[in-house]
């Protein structure tokens, strides 16, 4: 090959972006020689580029120091520590690199950054901990995009469905702040642009917007799912029973301060689930029911125990359940206030 081809070969793959090795900071001193049979693979490389039919991202090794979080990042970074990042910074250690590059966007507005990490704290944290653990060598491997505000957070999103370590109850959080910054509250618009079902974020919503008494009365409230969410919700209507349900959760909150290792989330949503049915201790009737034609009167223990219904002038019927775990006197006094009521002398 003559030297001005060898020239124009070199200069064809410096332009490409084909990382057929690991990436490195030094560039070669001298262009390789290209048989013509790579040339032409890299002729068809950069037709297939021009046609868009292979999008190619550049990536950078950085100084960690210059990269700040997103403030819409959804890992607290001040709780990352050495013994939750081990395994991440011995695959680091082991590999001598970085593997997969953190989702990055540069920075304009303050002059002690140069990018902004969009996905990767975890990365990010793990170089950082190695640099000033005896590895000053390793770098942060990025791959920067322009990003808008709305497609930084539906990247980060898609990344954080492959992660186990996000939990439910974090996404939900994301999902419900991201509905008023990038979708103006329109939940039609927000699923549509995360190629996903209203009704399937509908309930990542709902997990968010449980009252905080209620997501308190769970001794580890990480382990709330979606699956908890659908009996949840229907405990807080009507707003009697919402009272109930609330005063029951702030009760188990104090009782699991002490106590609270090892209770389930089913545990505390049957808690939950008895004090939503039980009636009012003072009066002892339950109204909702009276309304449907039924006056339901509920022992001590929140069970049924005798149902009164009107038989038309003059007759009453009663149903008197023999399991509610009622004493004979609670049932005798039930009964006696029934009789003073309709009784007539």
């Amino acid at each position: 090959m003559s030297s001005k081809n060898r020239s124009f070969a070199a200069g064809l793959v410096g332009a490409l972006d084909i990382p057929a090795e690991p990436i490195t900071e030094a560039a070669p001193t001298a262009p390789r020689r290209l048989g013509a049979g790579m040339l032409g693979e890299r002729s068809n490389r950069l037709a297939e580029l021009a046609s868009g039919s292979i999008v190619t991202r550049p990536q950078e090794l950085v100084d960690p120091a210059r990269c700040r979080m997103w403030a819409e990042h959804n890992r607290d970074y001040s709780l990352l520590t050495f013994e939750r990042c081990s395994e991440l910074i011995e695959s680091i250690k082991a590999q001598g690199r970085q593997e997969v590059p953190a989702i990055v966007r540069r920075v304009k507005d303050d002059p002690r950054y140069d990018f902004e990490v969009i996905c990767g704290a975890r990365r990010h944290w793990s170089v950082s901990w190695l640099r000033n653990n005896n590895y000053p060598d390793f770098r942060f491997l990025v791959e920067i995009r322009e990003l808008t505000d709305e497609e930084a957070f539906r990247v980060s999103d898609l990344e954080n469905r492959a992660r186990e370590d996000l939990t439910a109850l974090e996404r939900a959080r994301d999902y419900l702040r991201a509905l008023e910054l990038h979708y103006s509250g329109s939940q039609k618009a927000m699923a549509q642009r995360l190629n996903v079902t209203e009704s399937w974020l509908s309930r990542y919503l709902d997990l968010a917007r449980l009252p905080t008494e209620l997501k308190a009365a769970f001794p580890d409230p990480a382990a709330l799912s979606i699956k908890h969410v659908t009996q949840l919700k229907p405990l807080l209507k009507p707003e009697e029973r919402r009272a109930r349900v609330l005063a029951e959760a702030v009760r188990l909150a104090e009782v699991h301060k002490t106590a609270g290792q090892g209770v389930t989330p089913q545990t505390v949503i049957r808690a939950l689930t008895a004090a939503a049915d039980a009636a009012p201790k003072k009066s002892g009737y339950d109204n909702s029911a009276k309304a449907a034609g039924v006056e339901t009167i509920r022992s001590t223990t929140g069970k049924p125990l005798l149902d009164v219904q009107a038989k038309g002038r003059g007759a009453v019927g009663l149903t008197l359940h023999l399991k509610s775990g009622a004493s004979r006197e609670e049932a005798e006094t039930a009964l006696k206030d029934i009789l003073s009521r309709y009784w007539q002398e």
